[in-house]
């Protein structure tokens, strides 16, 4: 079929009309571009660039991931972001005098980022490109200068961030979790507690087609490509619809073709009104022209910011000439590291904040009207249907559906209202109203089902989010074969080894203090086994709750109870099954309460020294952490009474032996063991040649004199059990207020 492009001087698809199939055009280039044509469509130019160049025509499928139309989301207000003469500095490290040493990152900088387009923040290394993003989002307020407005009016941080999402250039996703299970978890801790399981469902499943994961839905997400993963920390974020979405340097890490897909998508989200702001870092040609501003920033200073199709000709303004076939933005980025003169920046960075990059958009908007030739007012960019040969509808529809949300059936619009509603094939509104959920602390009718949560802090309450969080959590620890497996394979096999070492030890009082020995090295043992996977594992996480909980998906109480509890069950049986294990291979005393005192020291030194990991796993990074943890234990060791017994500790050191919980773990041991006037334990059989050969010699008469020996004396167990009882709860709350503080910090 032969269609015949009539061209006209707008970036943008207007309305449909039954006979005609949307076209794109660069007015800076001689080509056109067809979005998602059918493949069996041919294209025919009926005129000619204004410039009289002969045109190229192209097909591009802006969405090649999926089809699917995002009928389900919650209806949003477009946010247009504008910012004055933001100033920020950092301390630099070694400078202790005070108003000296701030290292000056942004120097005033102003502009304006609107609903619809797809703006991207570019820079050479070190220009302060993150930095803006992250004060954008709301991340950095402190040594901050300058303002932030919201349509117009001053920016609530609090409301903002409701409203906004955080796309990290590192796709933290938690690996033993599914696709359709991350989608999910995400719906309920997003959207509203009153919608019902199957709209969730619905909108996941919207989502997911469009971005073209349906495919992938039963796959765990450490199996993923770095494509999928990109796209499904996108979907995550898509649930609640925000209308402000930030990509810190989505395309890192990508090969072209996913750079390509991943960009195509931004695109196609821009064009739904929402407000899209990536920064990248040496895009290619193909990337950059699918950027519609640019917003360009060196050592701190803009040096441009308007249409990215006019960038080239703006630079020509001031004598920079592009090469002929040389990507625009390696030029942009060669002008930026002042390859042409510190003086052309110097420039450039005064004419932009004088406003030189709008009034060169406004002469050429207007230039190109004068050149517009088109039979239609308003003018349009469109290609006809050819007299002679007639085409489907319909097909064609379809096939741009996929980028342009103003043709499909259920896709989103933007209204002459300002605010985003949905519409059915016919042109009305489909569904619920659109509700006005502006960025202002209201809400209008908390009883519809696409009013968002801006009145509350989340979306659900803390008994929600602690549920959902819950579940995901113990199915991460079940699913991770490794790590489980091996924390039970290790308290089996560790506890047959040292009952097969220390045989019926404990009934043979010649043997006392090996059998201490094995009680210590059973506490040792429980330690370190709960302290260093606590230390790997949380460091790990930290990045996944940080974005999620910076995104308010869920509350830091929610997340640490449910953290905590959901480990609890694995790490009270793994110490009860090494206990039972050691206690009757090596013939300790068949008293049950003795044995129940002695699994419950078991199991209190374990979650002690889980609790100790998740300090130093919250505070600081996996290396540090790793060093660290053991380093702690030895202190921790020296001082529980074992090496060196508590009386002989020096006087002006004996302080620090009340901070080590493995002392009182001890203690309890050796009282289940040896307390409760056990009496004589010395064997009365004997023979005259061990006599003799002083052989199996029973130095201690009864088991009180080997407890004073040890200096475990005028002491009770569960004294000593509460005060385990105080080191997990404080250590707990110490845990808390670190990672409360660990989160402050990246604001």
């Amino acid at each position: 079929m032969a269609v015949e492009a009539e061209l006209l001087p707008h970036p943008y698809v207007m309305e449909p009309e039954a006979d005609v199939v949307p076209v794109l055009w660069d007015a800076n280039s001689t080509k056109i571009v067809v979005v998602a044509p059918p493949a069996s469509t041919t294209l025919t130019v009926s005129t000619t660039i204004p410039n009289g160049h002969p045109a190229e025509v192209s097909a591009l499928p802006l969405l090649p991931a999926g089809s699917g139309k995002l009928r389900h989301l919650p209806k949003r207000n477009p946010v247009d972001i504008e910012f004055h003469e933001l100033r920020y500095s950092v301390k630099e490290p070694g400078c202790r005098q005070r108003g000296k040493g701030f290292k000056t990152i942004l120097k005033g900088i102003s502009g304006k980022i609107q609903s619809g387009d797809l703006t991207a923040i570019m820079g050479p290394s070190g220009a302060g490109k993150s930095t803006l993003m992250n004060i954008l989002a709301g991340y950095k307020t402190r040594q901050l200068s300058g303002t932030v407005s919201i349509n117009g009016q001053e920016r609530d941080l609090r409301s903002f961030r409701k409203m906004s999402a955080y796309i990290m250039q590192d796709d933290q996703l938690l690996p033993h979790i599914t696709v359709m299970e991350a989608m999910m978890i995400s719906a309920h801790l997003k959207m509203d507690e009153s919608l019902d399981i199957e709209y969730k469902r619905a909108a996941v499943h919207d989502i997911m087609e469009t971005l073209g994961l349906i495919e992938c839905s039963n796959t765990r997400t450490e199996r993923l490509s770095g494509g999928q993963r990109k796209r499904l920390a996108i979907a995550q974020e898509l649930v609640n619809n925000p209308p402000v979405m930030f990509f810190d340097e989505p395309t890192s890490g990508l090969d072209s073709s996913s750079c390509f897909q991943c960009v195509s998508l931004l695109k196609y989200l821009s064009k739904g009104g929402r407000t899209i702001v990536c920064t990248i870092h040496q895009p290619s040609a193909k990337i950059f022209e699918m950027f519609d501003k640019l917003y360009m920033i060196t050592s701190g200073q803009c040096i441009y910011d308007g249409r990215t199709s006019l960038v080239v000709s703006f630079l020509g303004s001031f004598g920079l000439k592009c090469p002929p076939y040389h990507n625009p933005s390696d030029y942009l980025t060669e002008v930026s590291s002042g390859d042409y003169g510190e003086e052309i920046i110097a420039k450039l960075v005064i004419a932009v904040s004088q406003g030189a990059c709008r009034v060169f958009e406004e002469t050429h908007k207007r230039s190109m009207k004068d050149m517009c030739t088109c039979r239609e007012t308003p003018c349009r960019c469109v290609a006809r249907r050819s007299p002679r040969q007639g085409f489907d509808v319909d097909t064609v529809s379809s096939a741009t559906s996929t980028f342009l949300p103003q043709l499909g059936d259920g896709d989103i619009q933007k209204p002459s209202d300002g605010s985003l509603v949905e519409m059915n094939g016919n042109g009305t509104a489909n569904g619920h109203a659109g509700v006005d959920t502006s960025l202002l602390p209201q809400c209008e009718d908390s009883n519809s089902v696409v009013v968002t949560a801006e009145c509350h802090s989340f979306a659900t309450t803390c008994l929600t989010q602690f549920r959902v969080l819950f579940i995901r959590t113990f199915k991460s620890i079940i699913r991770d074969t490794t790590l489980t497996r091996l924390r039970l394979l290790s308290h089996v096999v560790i506890g047959v080894l040292i009952g097969l070492l220390y045989m019926n030890i404990g009934q043979d009082g010649s043997k006392v203090f090996f059998n201490a020995g094995c009680m210590f090295f059973s506490m040792l043992f429980l330690m370190f086994t709960a302290l260093m996977p606590t230390i790997l594992t949380f460091p790990l996480e930290m990045n996944v709750f940080v974005r999620e909980h910076l995104n308010y998906w869920y509350s830091l109480k929610a997340y640490y109870l449910s953290k905590t509890l959901a480990d609890l069950p694995f790490q009270i049986v793994f110490p009860l099954i090494y206990g039972c294990i050691v206690w009757w291979m090596t013939a300790q005393p068949s008293d049950f309460y003795r044995f129940t005192i002695f699994l419950t020291f078991a199991v209190q030194t374990s979650l002690v020294a889980q609790s100790l990991g998740l300090v130093v796993g919250a505070g600081l990074s996996l290396q540090s952490a790793v060093f660290l943890g053991p380093v702690t234990a030895i202190p921790i060791l020296l001082f529980s009474g074992f090496f060196l017994s508590l009386k002989m500790i020096p006087q002006y050191m004996q302080w620090l032996s009340y901070i080590s919980y493995v002392r009182y773990s001890f203690e309890g041991a050796m009282l289940a063991v040896y307390g409760f006037d056990r009496g004589s334990i010395c064997q009365t059989n004997q023979t005259i040649e061990e006599l003799l050969e002083g052989t199996n010699m029973c130095y201690f008469s009864d088991a009180k004199s080997f407890l004073d020996e040890m200096g475990i004396t005028n002491t009770h167990w569960w004294l000593d059990f509460l005060v385990l009882c105080m080191f997990f709860v404080v250590l707990r709350v110490i845990a808390y207020l670190v990672l409360r503080w660990k989160v402050r910090s990246y604001r």
